[in-house]
């Protein structure tokens, strides 16, 4: 008769613990959209840095090189030692024209005018540093087009204050949505962050989407 040997059984080893997940932006709505895919950010701390474009630099570039920048100069804290950082910069583009975050109702007038009957690019620069420092990022793009604005629904949304620090002065996921004829590529990305993209370098970072 054969006698099988025993069977060893290795002990089981410690559980995997999740890297700790730093979003660079004080953004809530990065966070809630963070939020909707299951990844919370255990941290937020804010690049500070200049986001002035360069000479020239057109703004796909400008999107992604925040990102990039700011993804970088929070990984280097020592807060974020061990962790992944994520960052994003979202451009509103008219042509090679960057429009502004908006800060004063004067700004975001001249951004609805713009915009007003017309089609326009939303690139979202995203970045992650996973914890061994090593940098993933993406550029996406999103295709918007609005109506012809009339004067009262220019005077409407502005009295609104959505547009208040948005890029091109307004917040699609607000009352902008009724302005919205048009949209080519990813809604999230417009909202302030694309979630397939910053799904996928969360989880080549070490996150985990999924059980």
């Amino acid at each position: 008769m054969t006698v099988s040997p025993p069977v060893t059984v290795e002990p089981a080893g410690p559980p995997t613990v999740r890297p700790w997940l730093i979003l660079a932006s004080a953004s809530p709505r990065r966070r809630d959209l963070l939020a909707q895919i299951g990844v919370p950010p255990d941290k937020i701390l804010p690049a500070d840095i200049d986001e002035s474009p360069a000479p020239r630099e057109l703004p796909r570039q400008h999107a992604e090189r925040l990102a990039i920048e700011k993804a970088r100069a929070v990984a280097a804290l020592p807060e974020a030692a061990g962790a992944v950082v994520l960052a994003a910069d979202t451009v509103v583009a008219c042509g090679r024209r960057i429009l502004p975050k908006t800060e004063d109702e004067a700004s975001a007038r001249r951004c609805l005018d713009l915009l007003s009957g017309r089609r326009h690019r939303v690139h979202g620069g995203i970045a992650v540093i996973d914890a061994q420092g090593r940098l993933r990022h993406r550029l996406v793009t999103t295709q918007v087009g609005f109506k012809r604005l009339s004067p009262q629904e220019v005077a409407g949304y502005l009295a609104s204050g959505e547009w208040r620090g948005k890029a091109g002065g307004y917040a699609i996921q607000g009352k902008a949505a009724l302005f919205a004829t048009f949209l080519s590529g990813s809604y999230s990305n417009v909202v302030g962050l694309s979630l397939s993209e910053t799904g996928g370098l969360l989880e080549a970072a070490g996150l985990r989407l999924w059980p």
